[in-house]
């Protein structure tokens, strides 16, 4: 068994108290062995600490697979697995942009349990509009999607001026629920995600983000997302599975 540590740092929260769905898996589906494009499963089996030591655990002869744990407590399950899902034209960017004040993202009091905050996930690492340093992933229903234009930082490129593959992921995560939420549906928390990222964009460009629903089974919600350089080519998509469901009390 090979073993060794991860730590998501503080800054890539997403509930108040615990690591970004999206950003986690990114970051946990770089310690597999996988191909150039293929599709990575996490499974989140537990709220990721932050600012904490994690164990990673990977099976010499099956480098495809590996689990990561907080003491004796699974946290998250990460293979190669498929990715079946048909990814929708985007929207055009000027109805794009004339949608973009409508994001749920920016609204005040949306979210009950944060009187006087901005947004639902007000301090997210993707959508918190109340983030310090955050991505700004905040999108908008627009037609049968959900959609946004999200203006990349230079400051966030790798080594080669990239933007990192967990960034990506982090990007893919948010949106699906939002897609649930513009159809007044709450999603709960994130129990699967499985992505593929197709092409690496430079740090700083121009990029449209995108999800729909998919379908409801029991308390799990099957969204997908997308994302595309200016030119409308695919650059990574992903299926998102939510688990739970809370109807929104009208205000």
């Amino acid at each position: 068994m090979i073993k060794h540590t991860i730590t998501i740092a503080e800054r890539f929260r997403g509930p108040p108290t615990s690591g970004h769905g999206g950003y986690v898996s990114g970051r946990f589906a770089e310690l597999i062995d996988a191909p150039p494009n293929e599709a990575i499963e996490v499974t989140l089996r537990a709220p990721i600490p932050l600012d904490a030591i994690l164990e990673v655990q990977r099976d010499q002869k099956q480098t495809s697979i590996c689990t990561i744990w907080d003491g004796d407590t699974l946290i998250a399950e990460v293979r190669v697995e498929p990715l079946s899902i048909s990814v929708p034209s985007p929207p055009s960017l000027a109805a794009i942009e004339s949608a973009a004040p409508r994001s749920a993202a920016l609204i005040p009091n949306l979210n009950h349990l944060l009187p006087g905050r901005t947004g639902f996930h007000p301090i997210c690492f993707c959508c918190g509009p109340e983030h310090e340093d955050g991505l700004g992933v905040f999108v908008a229903p627009v037609d049968q999607q959900v959609a946004c234009i999200w203006e990349t930082q230079p400051q966030w490129g790798d080594c080669d001026g990239k933007i990192p593959h967990a960034f990506l992921w982090t990007a893919l995560d948010c949106p699906a629920q939002y897609a649930f939420l513009a159809e007044g549906i709450r999603t709960g928390l994130l129990g699967r995600m499985t992505a593929s990222i197709q092409n690496q964009p430079k740090a700083g460009e121009r990029l449209t983000v995108t999800a729909w629903t998919l379908e409801i089974s029991g308390k799990k919600h099957f969204g997908g997302s997308a994302i595309f350089d200016e030119e409308d080519n695919l650059i990574g998509s992903a299926k998102t599975v939510w688990i739970g469901r809370q109807p929104i009390t009208p205000r």
